[in-house]
């Protein structure tokens, strides 16, 4: 990502925590339209749940100009996810569903600049989640 794209991720993620829980319950209402068969991967609780992505994503965010604290924060997460039963293909699904949470949570601040940064930014955290989750799932 170029620094232009971090800041414009972290200039609009402020923006997201200023209704962190509502879209965070828009991100996982639209997963699980998109998505039906990720919903037994959830336990009942999306309040929780809700909690944990906004806090995961805001370490994420915060982790954007360390690449190697990213990576290993990203790793960690990957190996929870394949112990959830995540697979491969359950990443685009996420990535779709973070964009138009984004998109519905930003409006009209959700500019082409703003989905291009966010998109790079999702891109980078597939790829890395995807290659750690790898291993794993074979052994497992």
């Amino acid at each position: 990502m170029t620094p232009e794209q971090v800041q414009l991720v972290r200039l609009s993620f402020t923006k997201i925590m200023a209704v962190k829980m509502d879209a965070a319950r828009c991100f996982y209402d639209r997963l699980f339209a998109i998505a039906p068969e990720v919903r037994p991967m959830f336990s009942n609780d999306i309040e929780s749940q809700a909690r944990k992505l906004m806090d995961t994503l805001a370490i994420a965010i915060g982790s954007l100009r360390d690449p190697s604290l990213l990576n290993r924060v990203l790793d960690g997460l990957a190996a929870r996810h394949v112990g959830y039963g995540v697979r491969d293909e359950h990443y685009t699904k996420v990535g779709e569903a973070l964009i138009w949470t984004l998109e519905k949570s930003l409006g009209d601040d959700f500019t082409p600049q703003v989905k291009s940064a966010w998109t790079s930014l999702y891109a980078a955290i597939a790829t890395q989640m995807r290659g750690a989750a790898r291993p794993k799932a074979a052994s497992a």
